[in-house]
């Protein structure tokens, strides 16, 4: 805790525009130690520093310099996130603090425990990862209390399993995930410890290979979501920009020309791509968007391919299928997406360009 008494006396002598030998005579002290005071060499007594509060019309916290922190729960827990975010271990000291005030409490064991495993990892410090893993079993007792929809005790075995691979303890770690692996939530974690820490790759690529089909989706999904967000917003500049990033993307997951899924995919970022093009005033992008949506179009319902194995990185043993909910076929599916757009505009070019191809 910081006080600044005596830079304090100084600016209020000061602002009465005081020396030191006038002040000292007001308070009946010498000016030798009004000058100590000053320059932090000494402190006055407490009757003191209440007369010298009086006589310069303040409240003696505020002479002091002292700042009353708000130590509510919600205060206290923004606090330790602010010097996590810079990675200051003061944030260890605050989460010491509140664990004492509200041991309890399942938000603050938690926030400890997450505190203390970001900064043990960061540091390889295995004192502080051990102590996020007795916060973590604290917090697994006191989970009834949990209202976060995003808190599950899977996600609380998978911050007690990574604590473990911090620490080097692959075995426990894996065991922890593996057993905790609810819809493949740590299967990319599992994999690249398999593969780069215990040397087993064989072990590892079902794993990373779950791990990259749920990414891909999640991908795609991202991408559609924010399409639509930044068309609601009006901001057709973003939308192209999101949508050229997720069509670049997505094509390095395709292995050979072959039409795949991914073909039916791009026509549908593509028939999105025209629409902001259209809004923004580049008809004559969203045109040739629209001749390549229909070149996937064509390419995909000439010969629909569902499986996942003409996917890059892909290993499976058997023949498993991609599909979504707009519709089997890139034609079928084209129509339910223009449907959803409602525009007039991109409705005539679209018709314009399957005739001319």
């Amino acid at each position: 805790m910081k006080l600044t008494l005596s830079e304090n006396i100084r600016a209020f002598r000061k602002e009465r525009k005081l020396t030191q030998e006038q002040l000292a005579e007001v308070l009946g002290v010498t000016t030798g130690a009004v000058y100590k005071w000053e320059s932090g060499q000494s402190v006055p007594e407490l009757d003191m520093i209440v007369e010298m509060a009086d006589f310069f019309d303040t409240s003696v916290d505020v002479l002091l310099g002292y700042k009353m922190k708000d130590n509510s729960l919600s205060r206290t827990v923004e606090r330790i996130n602010r010097y996590l975010y810079n990675g200051d271990p003061l944030a260890l000291t605050e989460a010491e603090k509140v664990l004492k005030k509200y041991p309890h409490s399942f938000e603050v064991v938690l926030r400890c425990a997450a505190a203390y495993l970001i900064l043990g990892s960061v540091s390889h410090d295995k004192g502080r990862l051990r102590r996020s893993l007795e916060l973590f079993e604290q917090s697994l007792l006191l989970i009834s209390q949990n209202r976060d929809p995003e808190i599950s005790e899977f996600v609380i075995y998978g911050n007690m399993g990574t604590a473990y691979i911090a620490m080097g303890e692959y075995d426990k770690g894996l065991e922890l995930m593996k057993a905790h692996n609810a819809g493949a939530l740590f299967s990319d974690m599992i994999g690249v410890t398999l593969a780069a820490f215990m040397h087993q790759p064989g072990e590892a690529e079902p794993y990373l290979t779950t791990a990259l089909l749920q990414s891909l989706a999640q991908t795609i999904n991202v991408v559609y979501g924010y399409a639509f967000v930044y068309d609601a917003q009006g901001d057709y500049r973003m939308e192209e920009e999101v949508l050229r990033w997720g069509l670049e993307m997505l094509k390095g997951i395709k292995e050979t020309d072959v039409p795949t899924f991914m073909d039916k995919t791009f026509a549908m970022l593509l028939i999105l791509l025209a629409h902001a093009g259209i809004r923004s005033g580049k008809a004559a992008d969203a045109r040739l968007s629209l001749r390549k949506a229909a070149g996937y179009v064509r390419s995909f319902d000439s010969d629909p391919h569902y499986s996942l194995i003409s996917l890059r990185f892909v290993e499976v043993k058997e023949n498993i299928g991609l599909y979504d909910c707009f519709g089997l076929t890139a034609q079928e599916s084209v129509e339910n997406m223009l449907r959803m757009l409602q525009d007039q505009d991109l409705d005539q070019m679209w018709k314009e360009v399957c005739e001319d191809v």
